[in-house]
């Protein structure tokens, strides 16, 4: 029932999109009022990373030499998140822009974001435009849902959302094994020279809103709300996966990406007078700060105490809380703030700041050879006029 009704629509929205881009070529551009792939006036971006292998849940991917095979090169990826499409033309056009602007000046090796991507009243047209114009810059990526791109844990409208990406060459998006909460939770491979095992990336569906049935099951009072938390499942889900990487490959180093932060972020830094945060102290800040609370799940299901039991996990990476957009080093481990995109929600709303304040942008994360990860904030008020 999905695939046959899915297919009608997707059919129905690319004619749609089809026959805006003849309109927008006959009006000069003046009509209709976005159309991603023709707002970001991109070239085509030469990549040099090759699919070596997939399956239904993983993709295994590697940085290729001119023949084609595996190299140790820098492995460059941007991740980003929040960035809010919604039914303002206007702000979508700056997303675009200053999106795009970042992933050609960087020439990353992949792209990932981490939810609340499409927002608007017509995702679907959204989201198959987004995949469309990542398809023209050439540039393999990836996602992960956030809180808001669906009102429902599984369904219709998110599969087909998620459909909505994985008919583009470029995405690397999986829908993800049939027991697991939601869609999205997979992972990406990453090679090196003789095959050897780099990275692999644990994309998850961290879910909205905890949900009554998960309350029960989780005996979680029933008073208490909050956002949603990783299931059993899934991490069990990464336990075995890790396990495997182990027995195939003899190491397995991982980073993880996600919407909602564990509850463990909120150890970082504390509330102080004014309604300010300071850095409790007890970890490293490598960069940025916070500026609102960590807004985690009231419950914590564990998946902090898996990745230490597996110690292989290097760093997380979330987004969600829109203005924080710090790294700290957290028992071992990377916590990463991913810089967001989206205009919605911002420093000039929630604080009155002048936009070159505003903690927006994109943030690149360097693969070394040797292993090593160089995490960095890209923000984009270095387009601002001066």
């Amino acid at each position: 029932m999905y695939k046959a009704w899915g297919f009608v629509r997707q059919t129905a929205i690319k004619a749609y999109l089809a026959a805006a881009n003849a309109v927008y070529g006959m009006t000069g551009g003046k009509k209709p009022g976005l159309l991603y792939c023709k707002a970001d006036k991109s070239h085509r971006i030469k990549t040099d990373v090759k699919i070596i292998s997939e399956d239904k849940n993983s993709t295994t991917i590697a940085k290729v030499d001119k023949n084609g095979n595996p190299t140790d090169e820098n492995f460059v990826i941007v991740t980003t998140t929040d960035l809010h499409f919604s039914d303002d033309n206007a702000q979508n056009r700056k997303v675009v822009e200053y999106f795009t602007r970042h992933i050609k000046e960087v020439k990353p090796d992949l792209v990932i974001l981490t939810g609340d991507v499409i927002l608007g009243k017509f995702q679907q047209i959204e989201a198959i435009q987004f995949a469309q114009m990542m398809e023209e810059i050439g540039v393999y990526w990836a996602a992960v849902f956030g809180n808001h791109e669906t009102r429902e844990d599984r369904g219709f409208y998110k599969w087909l959302l998620m459909k909505s990406f994985t008919d583009y060459d470029h995405c690397l998006c999986k829908f993800g094994p049939e027991e697991l909460f939601g869609y999205g939770n997979y992972t990406i491979n990453i090679l090196g020279k003789g095959d050897r095992h780099r990275q692999t990336l644990f994309l998850f569906d961290s879910g909205r809103d905890m949900l009554e049935r998960d309350k029960k099951a989780y005996g979680i009072p029933a008073d208490v709300k909050g956002y949603d938390f990783l299931k059993k499942e899934q991490i069990e889900f990464y336990k075995k996966e890790t396990d495997a990487l182990m027995k195939k490959y003899g190491h397995a180093d991982s980073m993880m990406h996600m919407h909602i932060a564990f509850p463990e972020f909120a150890d970082v830094f504390k509330e102080v007078e004014g309604g300010r945060y300071a850095p409790t102290g007890e970890y490293e800040i490598l960069y940025g700060e916070q500026w609102e609370s960590v807004g985690c799940s009231p419950y914590n299901s564990g998946m902090f105490a898996a990745i230490e039991e597996k110690g292989t996990t290097k760093a997380v990476f979330v987004g969600h809380d829109h203005v924080n957009d710090w790294c700290a080093l957290y028992k071992g481990v990377y916590f990463v703030y991913n810089l967001p995109g989206g205009y919605l929600y911002h420093h000039g709303t929630n604080f009155g700041l002048p936009e070159s304040e505003w903690v927006l942008g994109v943030t690149v994360t360097t693969l070394k050879g040797d292993g090593t990860l160089d995490i960095k904030p890209r923000y984009s008020r270095m387009f601002l006029e001066n």
